[in-house]
């Protein structure tokens, strides 16, 4: 009884102090929100192209690295360069020389137009993510120096992504004063994968929805979601100049995209996160359908944890503005997490063995002292406090009836961060040892732009939220 009350007292201590730190965020979004600082901006209806436009501000290239891609590739492809109708814009795809069914892919979506520009990587894959983007950005470098002409800016997109109509423009607008700008991510729901699948729309409409708008407000760096987001060239090549290897992404590191924001802001570049709506109420974002798979999804949030907690930790360590360090604690306490709420859940069993020996009589029930009652109460209160932020924002997006749902998701939420920590705990011991990273990717059936699209809560309702 003494242990099940000391652990007992250690989880709720600590998730006291993670309820604290969403509150200070909660508090600050609130703020935004009074102040119509957190409101996102309505655009212009953005008019439908029957031919080639040039209205950006300079050369726009986009780097999608793409491997075992064929299945995805070539939707994201064609849709980009329908909807993006600019001369000014090159897309590169990065393939791999064994890879030859994603080649073929992205050639055949292409269908002839000049401003894609495919990237034979030199190597078999996969390697990283970062060391693809590394051989993209070469690629770029060869084209500029033979036309004589720079790009003014860099987006980065995935192979499974589709891209919003508004937004290489909204990113190129943004990046006049900027040298960093991000677009929301907007998981689309996954009727056939409702629990796992459709989780991470929650997890987005939130932090994308609260967490990036606050820290946009306080100009903490930004780290970047490695799709909708652009780089100014010339904040890229200052990167690139500052490393030995002269190349701006870290090809062994996990997460190259969090390390790229946060490496921009810390010599001084300025970030934007962009909230805009159309006039329908539709958020502008990129679009993608998430792992619908337990494995996939735990593999994916391996990496993430891995990438971001553990190698940040190691590669960036802790620098910049009180409001950055704030920040930097909140991206990493991932594996501290997974670790407390595998201790609630154990803690849980053991209370429900302990309840049912006393109602049998066979063991006295444990009294719980007067400070853990308080510190058990409030983190309830806090349970139900973040419970309705997560049912609001999931609710603003897509509708009620997924409100409900991303509630009862949360277990679901827990598990794969439990799963998720532990490997990427392990994952961490064998880099230790001399374990490079590999590009433990996730491989994409499915795409937004040639499956349907789920309903999702009405324009009208939409914006009474």
């Amino acid at each position: 009884m003494l242990v099940e009350h000391e652990l007992l007292l250690f989880a709720g201590v600590f998730f006291l102090i993670g309820a604290v730190d969403e509150f200070l965020v909660d508090l600050v979004w609130l703020w935004l929100r009074v102040t119509g600082k957190a409101k996102a901006q309505t655009i212009g209806a953005v008019p439908a192209s029957t031919g080639m436009i040039d209205d950006l501000s300079g050369k726009a290239a986009v780097f999608i690295p793409a491997w075992q891609e064929a299945g995805v590739i070539g939707a994201t492809i064609s849709h980009m360069l329908s909807v993006w109708p600019h001369r000014s814009l090159r897309v590169y795809v990065g393939c791999y020389r064994n890879d030859p069914a994603t080649i073929e892919a992205a050639i055949r979506a292409a269908g002839g137009d000049g401003r894609m520009r495919l990237v034979i990587h030199d190597r078999n894959g996969p390697s990283t993510k970062a060391d693809c983007l590394n051989r993209l950005y070469r690629a770029l470098e060869d084209d500029e120096q033979r036309s004589g002409a720079l790009s003014h800016m860099v987006v980065l997109h995935d192979a499974e992504d589709m891209v919003d109509p508004a937004g290489i423009v909204l990113l190129d607008d943004a990046i006049q004063n900027a040298e960093l700008a991000q677009l929301p991510v907007l998981p689309l729901p996954q009727p056939a994968s409702p629990w796992i699948g459709s989780h991470y729309c929650e997890e987005f409409a939130e932090a994308h929805g609260k967490a990036m708008v606050v820290r946009d407000a306080l100009r903490a760096a930004m780290p970047l979601a490695g799709v909708g987001c652009a780089i100014g060239r010339n904040a890229l090549a200052k990167l690139a100049a500052a490393k030995t290897d002269r190349q701006p992404f870290a090809a062994d590191c996990l997460t190259e995209d969090y390390e790229l924001g946060l490496g921009i802001g810390a010599h001084g570049g300025r970030a934007r996160f962009l909230r805009y709506r159309h006039p329908s109420g539709d958020l502008v974002a990129t679009r993608a359908y998430f792992p619908a798979r337990l494995d996939l999804a735990v593999r994916q949030k391996t990496r993430w944890i891995h990438g971001i907690a553990f190698q940040g930790w190691d590669r960036l360590g802790w620098r910049g503005r009180p409001a950055d360090i704030w920040m930097q604690m909140r991206d990493r306490r991932g594996p501290f997490t997974a670790m407390v709420l595998a201790l609630a859940y154990l803690l849980l069993v053991l209370a429900t063995i302990s309840w049912a020996l006393s109602i049998m009589g066979a063991a006295p029930a444990m009294e719980l002292s007067a400070p853990l009652e308080v510190i058990l109460v409030l983190n309830f209160a806090s349970f139900v406090w973040r419970a309705l932020w997560r049912f609001g924002f999931t609710a603003r997006e897509y509708g009620w009836a997924e409100g409900l749902r991303s509630v009862l998701r949360i277990p679901v939420s827990n598990i794969i961060a439990i799963m998720a920590g532990r490997r990427a705990f392990a994952a961490y011991a064998r880099a230790l040892s001399g374990q490079l990273p590999v590009w433990e990717k996730t491989h994409h059936h499915a795409h937004p732009a040639i499956s349907p699209l789920p309903a999702t809560v009405s324009p009208a309702r939409r914006q009474a939220i």
